[in-house]
């Protein structure tokens, strides 16, 4: 697909500060076509982090300091919402929800029209990147040639999204005229909704991972002991299982336990930061990371399984394959479905413990190595976004 224009609304700011899912699609998309990628505005509440970083070009145009247009590629351009919209998280009721929710919707809708105006975009796709409320009627305010409704995680599961979010969410994908979900796990829910749902496999940055290159050991890993079992991301309590963890380290002294990456309260006060082989390393850069993942012995997901993670598609996964790791993760719908043949499978604490013993058995296999490798690369951001295209392309031929 060339040549053609899309809008892209998320609940993931431009600017934030990590990698994500939807900024890689947009700039694999924007290498052929011309993406418009709405930083939705902020609310009232969150005026009380207009200080913060990723905050700063949309508090910029609100003060009329920065054009609320901002070109960041060739093919790309942000676009900053102006103004302000009301809270609607915790609205009592649903039609007071849909009366304040239809306004926000109403401001934004206002304000892409005239973007759509000022750039002649024509023919366009509308890409919604779990974008519940602020782009629940927008297709019927902009008109797009396709509005694609895309869940990449079971945010309706998180507290902020409780009370509105699930009825929302389903009116939205009944609306669409396609819905993509990146796992099957959700798109047999969504299936339900809407017939035009599919399941797309989300990628890996191969120029950052790229197991090809040599890298040295970051400073902090050098005194640490092998064996090590390393898990890198944001260390966070509702989606890793803390008391597996705290078991598993204990259960194995001889093993080193890394984590890289931003830590929750609850793991900050966890007993695990009393054990002498765990190791908490903090936040990295991007650029840093393959090093890390390259110095674990094993990487590990000790996913806790709920509603938030059942079905999610976990990107490290695709990430530590790339490095051509060997890895352990907890059993989910997605570590079955798609990566079954590649990863160690585990549920508790003595089947972690022995697919870990089985996973460092395969520290210096070139072939099994190869084999990981050569399955993530099929998890391109390339390949993906090739699925949205031939979908995209699939429904305009149907219709």
């Amino acid at each position: 697909m060339e040549g053609r224009d899309f809008i892209i609304t998320s609940l993931q700011p431009w600017d934030i500060e990590i990698g994500s899912t939807i900024k890689n699609t947009a700039t694999v998309i924007s290498r052929h076509n011309r993406v418009f990628y709405i930083n939705t505005p902020l609310d009232l509440t969150a005026l009380r982090n207009r200080g913060a970083r990723i905050n700063a070009h949309r508090v910029a145009a609100m003060q009329g300091k920065e054009p609320s247009a901002r070109q960041v590629g060739e093919n790309m351009w942000v676009i900053d919402c102006p103004f302000v919209v009301l809270p609607v998280g915790k609205l009592p009721t649903a039609r007071l929800f849909d009366i304040v929710n239809r306004f926000n919707n109403r401001l934004i809708g206002r304000h892409l029209k005239r973007v759509i105006k000022q750039y002649g975009i024509k023919n366009f796709v509308h890409l919604i990147d779990t974008d519940i409320f602020r782009s629940q009627y927008l297709k019927e305010i902009i008109q797009p040639a396709v509005s694609v409704y895309y869940c990449r995680d079971f945010v309706v599961g998180d507290k902020y999204w409780l009370k509105h979010g699930r009825r929302e969410e389903d009116k939205l994908a009944r609306k669409s005229d396609v819905v993509l979900a990146n796992s099957t796990y959700f798109a047999e829910r969504f299936r339900q909704l809407n017939p035009e749902t599919y399941s797309i496999e989300t990628g890996v940055d191969l120029s950052v991972y790229d197991a090809s290159k040599a890298y040295a050991i970051p400073d902090d890993m050098k005194p640490i002991p092998r064996p090590i079992v390393g898990y890198m991301g944001t260390v966070n309590s509702t989606r890793l299982d803390i008391g597996l963890l705290e078991e598993l380290a204990s259960r194995c002294p001889l093993w080193s336990f890394v984590f890289v990456g931003p830590e929750d309260d609850v793991f900050k006060a966890s007993r695990l930061h009393s054990l002498g082989n765990v190791h908490f390393l903090g936040r990295k850069e991007t650029h840093e990371v393959p090093a890390y993942i390259e110095a674990f012995d094993v990487c590990i997901n000790p996913q806790i399984v709920n509603d938030v993670t059942v079905g999610n598609y976990p990107l490290k996964a695709d990430e530590y394959l790339a490095m051509g790791k060997p890895m352990v993760a907890t059993v989910t719908h997605t570590m079955s479905d798609v990566f079954g043949d590649y990863v160690h499978l585990a549920v508790g604490l003595d089947e972690y413990v022995a697919a870990i013993d089985a996973a460092l058995d395969e520290v210096g296999d070139s072939q099994l190595r190869d084999e990981r490798v050569a399955f993530a690369h099929t998890h391109s951001w390339e390949n993906s976004v090739k699925k949205i295209y031939k979908i995209i392309e699939y429904y305009e031929s149907q219709k």
